[in-house]
């Protein structure tokens, strides 16, 4: 399968931007450079939330595995273009389907285990799979068997330790000349094409219903270029990866930097506080990526951080979320642990602030560089793969002044296409840029930064003031009596829509009180007329698997409260 116009691949290789390497490619060079090296380890509690003993792959083990696999799905029928689903937790065969699939051609569609059989029949109507790549179950929830009910008529493999059956496929580690000659005579016959799709990855459905992302080879090649560069990655690193591996972040962040630079990746799943600092230490851990919410608590909490060893990280990825600039410096002054703020998309756009571009915590927990601009200080892979513009909404005109909030739109070598069946209405430019729907606005003196201010479909309109949400997120994430929060709007006759406080209590026994927060945002120079005026109470945000808040889901509870 392939989504890209033949004109842009020419543009892109010409650029030196796209090539002719594929996953595989990649997996079979760190096999010869570096064999016995660590590739990918289960996580320690395996056994808590699903079956099948815990792995732990060097590279040589890892490509055997890969080839196994590959040669056992060419057996059962499986060709080049062919869909499979893959519903699995985080665990080493779903790594080792990823490169399987790239070596028979297939396209491999990650689905997140929450999803149930509502969006498994969703995503086969868009995908028609010729089979689906999962597991008995994850914590009890029985993930074949729901999928063999929701896709009648379509293959469901399972994951075991032993060939019980034909429905089931192995990840032993090894793959013998018979399997190797099958793989072989199938690349000879179908020689891999870098610019084929590999993936077809979700949209977090923040809005409306998830839709498919087809990614190829060299767009997702592409992605972790720029990624590693801002992760500083370096040969022989080890990654802790604590994100779904179906989505950008666990992908573009984790997978294929592993792939590109010989790197060590470790899972972790679910997320469990404890053990994941556990495993920060006991694997001697380079980088991983933390939910800003764990960042807050232990730049709070300097006893839960110096309990570990934590000598060997460097750097520490977040996102997804507002960062609190004052969290940032404790990381930054007291920890020696500098913080990378990144920003992307399965669509492909990516943007990141680091120490190198962004050396002032405040600077680097609100603002990104303008990367792939014009007149720009940069340098480096990223702004050489980026493009990106600011664009008014309501004239389409190009923004280059500060202060004035615009769409944030992308170009370049890590954008995808289009969406999976053609639902693009609004997406691209006449002229071919991806329409993000953040609202940013140019800021940073010099002005070299943009300040992402909310969804253009987020922002709180109170009697014709225009309100980001996301401006007063990031406060409330500064109130001590607070576990979590963020705010919405909510109609109103008079005023159009006011500001609603949505917050989860450190102690709901005794939750604060609107006066209390609204005296502190206050104090930290929010201007009168952006103050919630109403409190909705929580046990908890809703948030989509990258931590995002969902912000629609809490306009529709404080609307029913």
């Amino acid at each position: 399968m392939r989504t890209t116009e033949q004109a842009r691949i020419d543009r892109l290789t010409a650029a030196g931007q796209w090539g002719t390497t594929t996953l595989h490619d990649l997996l079979r060079e760190q096999a010869l450079d570096r064999p016995d090296q660590l590739a990918v380890a289960d996580p320690p509690n395996r056994a808590a939330f699903t079956e099948g003993d815990q792995l732990r792959l060097d590279f040589a083990e890892l490509e055997r595995a890969a080839c196994a696999l590959a040669a056992d799905l060419l057996g059962r029928g499986i060709r080049p273009g062919d869909v499979l689903i893959a519903q699995l937790p985080n665990v080493v065969e779903l790594v080792v389907s990823y490169f399987a699939s790239s070596l028979v051609g297939a396209v491999l569609s990650p689905l997140p285990v929450q999803y149930g059989a509502h969006e498994l029949g969703t995503a086969a109507r868009v995908l028609r799979p010729a089979a689906v790549l999962t597991i008995d179950q994850v914590k009890g929830v029985p993930l074949a068997e729901r999928a063999a009910k929701a896709l009648p008529g379509v293959p469901v493999l399972r994951f075991a330790g032993a060939a019980e059956s034909d429905g089931i496929l192995t990840v032993t580690g090894q793959c013998g000349d018979a399997a190797r000659k099958a793989v072989d005579a199938h690349l000879a016959a179908h020689p891999a094409d870098a610019n084929a799709i590999l993936t077809v990855v979700w949209t977090s459905g923040t809005t409306g219903t998830p839709k498919g992302v087809p990614r190829s080879h060299n767009m997702w090649l592409a992605t972790g270029r720029t990624s590693s560069e801002a992760a500083a990655y370096r040969t022989g690193d080890r990654l802790l990866n604590p994100f779904p591996l179906v989505n950008m972040a666990a992908l573009g962040g984790f997978l294929f930097p592993m792939a590109l630079n010989g790197c060590s990746l470790v899972l972790h799943q679910p997320f469990e506080a404890g053990l994941f600092l556990t495993q920060i230490q006991d694997e001697r851990i380079n980088f991983t990526i933390v939910p800003p919410a764990m960042l807050n608590h232990l730049a709070r909490d300097t006893e839960s951080w110096n309990r570990f060893d934590f000598s060997e990280l460097r750097r520490i990825g977040s996102g997804s979320a507002p960062l609190s600039p004052w969290m940032v410096e404790v990381f930054d002054r007291d920890y020696g642990k500098p913080i990378v703020n990144f920003y992307g998309s399965n669509e492909g756009i990516s943007l990141f602030s680091t120490p190198e571009t962004s050396v002032e915590p405040d600077v680097r927990a609100t603002m990104f560089p303008r990367l792939g601009c014009e007149n720009m200080p940069w340098s480096g892979i990223a702004h050489d793969y980026v493009r990106n513009r600011v664009v008014a909404l309501e004239t389409g005109e190009l923004i280059t002044e500060p202060g004035q909030p615009g769409e944030l739109q992308f170009a370049g070598p890590t954008v995808f296409d289009g969406y999976l069946g053609g639902n693009d209405d609004g997406v691209f430019t006449e002229d071919g840029w991806f329409r993000t729907g953040d609202l940013v606005e140019i800021c940073g003196e010099p002005p070299n930064y943009y300040r992402i201010v909310g969804r253009c479909k987020d922002i709180i309109n109170r009697a014709g003031m225009k309100i980001s949400p996301t401006e007063i997120d990031i406060l409330l994430e500064g109130f001590p009596g607070l576990t979590d929060g963020a705010v919405c709007g909510y109609p109103d006759r008079d005023y159009g829509e006011r500001v609603c406080a949505c917050v989860v209590p450190a102690d709901p026994h005794h939750p604060p009180a609107l006066e209390a927060i609204n005296a502190f945002l206050l104090d930290q120079g929010l201007a009168k007329f952006k103050l919630p005026e109403r409190i909705h109470y929580l046990e908890a945000l809703p948030r989509n698997p990258l931590g995002k808040v969902q912000r629609h889901e809490l306009e529709l509870q404080v609307k029913t409260a």
